[in-house]
């Protein structure tokens, strides 16, 4: 039997569903999507697209943190947007969280998300 365990911060913003931030099995951790909620408010960030996932990658952050791991340890980020015209905005926010060699990644352009979000973001992370 796996060693399964949940993963909770309150350096992330609460699950607003049935759902936890984090499910860790043996070394792996399966992150659930993250918003660009301000931990604190559990409201959306004020401005910009680029403000948003920041957010969104400060809150995995905070997760992956909460794992026992970082940030630098995730091994598949899926990326969802609402409009694929920010894509070049994600990559340049997302290497100032991640050092190469980066993670695995898909970008899917979506229609809508939780709360009106520009973006989500979920993942892998070994530890």
């Amino acid at each position: 039997m796996p060693n399964r365990s949940i993963v909770e911060t309150s350096n992330a913003p609460a699950a607003i569903g049935t759902y936890s931030q984090a499910v860790k099995v043996n070394n792996t951790v399966y992150l659930s999507g993250q918003i660009p909620l301000d931990p604190a408010t559990m409201t959306l960030v004020e401005g910009d697209f680029a403000a948003q996932a920041h957010q969104v990658f400060k809150n995995i952050t905070a997760v992956c943190e909460a794992a026992g791991g970082s940030i630098q340890q995730v091994v598949k980020l899926n990326i969802y947007l609402t409009d694929l015209s920010n894509f070049p905005v994600v990559n340049e926010v997302m290497a100032q969280y991640f050092d190469e060699p980066y993670p695995a990644r898909a970008a899917i352009g979506i229609s809508q998300l939780p709360k009106e979000a520009l973006i989500e973001a979920d993942g892998i992370l070994v530890v």
